[in-house]
């Protein structure tokens, strides 16, 4: 592929997709760009098929390098950046001076660097002055945090290393299939005999020492017997839950109706196999549980996680080395896309926005009064429901996510975007969401930026450039400080420069749960191994980072781990006469969450080209489709059409669509907004359908780039 650089460079960075953040070595030689897996600890040497296939985005042939504006034609449009920008901030002005600061929208991304992802916030609350912030990371591990914030006092995806899961011996996935979704991360599960919970017979479920199969939305059900099961069979850490916990009477009383033969009577796991499962859990010397998006994106997803941290509390796992509770984060910056600040009720730092001693730090730092921060704002659903509305935002502003194919009652967001007086969205590609935009802003990618995430593990990481961007194209972090100048913010309060954001984000999370502070590009470049919280330290020896939390104690003002209880209830919609079938949704191995990236290489789209849905064969039989033809999957909300396949180990009450591909083949057409009262995640992973056959022609249901957005 062509390299708009010149000469041979090689640069040590990541891989720009899922939270595992695999090591690479990326490679400029001879007008090309390769890439190469590098001995990180936590790929190993290894990479799956979206890491290889990387730098073929770097140069699609739809990649956006102008602003685009929609003129009265309807049409998008090449304009200069002064025009462009100053086009936005005209408009956002008119729109605050009508309707108020909370009239104007920000919705970020778990792709984004910490840097960006801070900055994007701070841009939100001081040059916007709007509460209304939130990040598709929303959708990815809300319900796991807010689980291990009430069980732990902190929210970190992995407490520990991801290569202490390489001297596991039992290792319990609930709703996770990293055999698809994350294929290194199975290097360090071979020694450990797995437990999964899936209603599929997933990759992961294939090598599965005991594959547990719930009804969809039921995982809840399940965690609380196999807790009862622990309690019944004498397998409790009495030492553990005496010296270390609080709360488990009331967390057990919640259990104790959920025998073995009720909890296979609402799930459909054999009581053998729940007997098994504790078997295996109690038995080990080292063992995980683990949580993933499957048992996340529910109404119920917090309970749910709650309830499985509850299991690994009696079993006495979290909090010694070797052992612990873990969640499986989805996204690339997922860990610090949240915890620095875009996400609506939270500051830099993990600190809280309603906290009054957080909100006086952050204010210090960005040197305004504490009073001018707005407060929480609703979580990202909700942002989205009420775009255009009479009390809703007028004005959206996009970076790094894709709600057009990525969110919940897909085509009623569409329309609520449809409906705002200025849709502006900031892309490397004329993703779905940027081909209605009213402003098109061209940035950069992975390959071309420089900056810090956070992986799965609370592992803080540099990210390095390559190439050079293209001309016309500019930073996120650019972006942001053009708008605020034009919005009458002081220039040097938005540094475009990433080291200068890190450094004042240090001083930012400096003493917050997620601290930074004792990190920096000098220690990272150095090769240094850093896991937050790392404080600053005044003198003496530099902080060496926590790789592994809770050793001492947990997060809580008296150090004690808390149960919480939880009581199964229903998903928001069953079965019922005329939707008689669960779908859930989930990522495949080809792709990438909205598949804006993947869907543009080549590779990748030959080997998954299109949507399909999987069914069992007797289901398709009496549906009246066949392998091979097209199928509409229809919930309360939409139509999904998709190419059948027939899969013998699928349940027969259970329908799988993956979530990837645009136009009539969204996923999310057929998923619903209810929302999760703890977290504010949707539920993904259950909607009631019937599935029919396509009898008239349709549009084609290929996923790959549409037509250039340009006149």
């Amino acid at each position: 592929m062509s390299d708009p650089g010149s000469g041979s460079r090689t640069v040590h960075t990541h891989c720009p997709y899922c939270a595992l953040q695999c090591g690479t070595k990326l490679s400029r030689a001879l007008g090309e760009v390769s890439v190469a897996p590098s001995a990180f600890p936590v790929n190993q040497g290894g990479l799956c098929q979206k890491g290889w296939t990387a730098p073929d985005v770097l140069t699609v042939a739809d990649r956006l390098r102008e602003p685009l504006v929609r003129g009265r034609d309807g049409r998008l449009a090449p304009a200069g950046w002064d025009a462009a920008l100053d086009l936005v901030a005209g408009r956002l002005r008119e729109i605050r001076r009508e309707h108020g600061p909370d009239a104007v929208g920000v919705f970020g991304g778990g792709g984004l660097t910490n840097e960006k992802a801070y900055l994007l916030g701070k841009f939100a609350r001081l040059a916007l002055r709007t509460s209304r912030i939130d990040y598709n990371g929303r959708f990815c591990m809300s319900s796991a945090a807010a689980a291990s914030n009430a069980a732990f006092g902190v929210d970190r995806g992995l407490p520990f290393p991801v290569t202490d899961l390489g001297r596991a011996d039992v290792v319990l996935l609930a709703g996770a299939n990293p055999a698809e979704t994350m294929p290194p991360l199975m290097r360090h599960l071979d020694r450990a005999a797995l437990i999964v919970l899936d209603p599929r017979r997933t990759p992961t479920a294939e090598r599965a020492a005991l594959h547990l199969r719930p009804a969809p939305g039921t995982d809840l059900a399940l965690a609380l017997g196999l807790l009862q099961l622990t309690v019944l069979e004498g397998r409790l850490d009495h030492t553990f839950l005496r010296e270390r916990t609080n709360g488990f009477e009331a967390a057990w009383q919640q259990a104790l109706p959920w025998t073995p033969e009720r909890t296979e009577r609402v799930t459909g796991v054999p009581v053998a196999d729940q007997r098994e499962a504790v078997r295996l859990l109690a038995d080990a010397r080292r063992a995980y549980v683990l949580t993933g998006r499957g048992a996340e994106q529910h109404i119920k997803g917090a309970d749910t996680v709650s309830a499985f941290v509850n299991l690994a509390l009696a079993l006495g796992l979290p909090g010694r080395e070797g052992s612990g509770y873990g969640c499986l984060t989805g996204q690339g910056n997922g860990q610090g896309g949240r915890e620095l600040g875009q996400k609506a009720d939270q500051l830099p730092g993990y600190r809280m926005i309603t906290d009054p001693a957080a909100r006086e730090h952050v204010a210090g730092v960005w040197g305004v009064d504490a009073a001018a921060l707005p407060g929480p704002g609703p979580s990202a659903y909700e942002l989205l429901d009420s775009l255009g509305t009479a009390h809703g935002p007028r004005a959206l502003l996009v970076f790094g996510s894709n709600p057009v194919v990525s969110a919940p009652h897909a085509g009623h967001v569409a329309e609520r975007l449809a409906a705002l007086d200025l849709l502006v969205v900031a892309d490397f590609v004329p993703s779905e969401t940027a081909r209605m935009a009213d402003v098109v802003l061209p940035v950069t990618q992975w390959a071309e930026e420089e900056g810090t995430l956070t992986n799965l593990e609370g592992r803080v990481l540099r990210r390095r450039a390559l190439l050079d961007p293209p001309p016309g194209v500019r930073s996120d972090l650019e972006v942001l400080r053009g708008l605020a100048v034009r919005l009458g913010e002081p220039a040097e309060r938005y540094p475009a420069r990433p080291r200068e954001v890190f450094e004042e984000l240090r001083r930012a999370t400096e003493g917050g749960r997620a601290d930074y502070s004792g990190v920096s590009y000098e220690r990272l470049d150095a090769g240094e191994a850093l896991h937050w919280p790392c404080p600053a330290v005044p003198s003496g020896p530099a902080h060496p980072g926590t790789p592994r939390l809770f050793l001492d104690g947990f997060a809580h003002p008296d150090g004690r781990a808390r149960f919480l209880p939880v009581e199964h209830r229903d998903s928001a919609e069953l079965p019922d006469a005329d939707l008689p079938l669960y779908a859930t949704t989930g990522r495949v191995l080809a792709h990438y969450q909205s598949g804006a990236q993947t869907r543009r290489v080549r590779r990748l789209t030959d080997a998954e080209p299109e949507p399909y849905v999987e069914i069992h064969p007797d289901v398709a039989r009496r549906a009246g489709v066949e392998a091979g033809g097209l199928a509409r999957v229809v919930s309360a909300r939409g139509a999904v059409v998709a190419r059948v396949r027939l899969v013998e180990s699928l349940r027969t009450d259970t329908v799988f669509l993956p979530f990837h591909f645009p136009g009539d083949g969204r996923a999310n057409l057929i998923t619903g907004g209810a929302l999760d009262p703890r977290s504010g995640m949707p539920e993904f992973k259950v909607s009631a359908v019937r599935v029919e056959p396509v009898r008239s022609p349709v549009s084609a249901v290929r996923g790959g780039p549409q037509a250039p957005v340009t006149a």
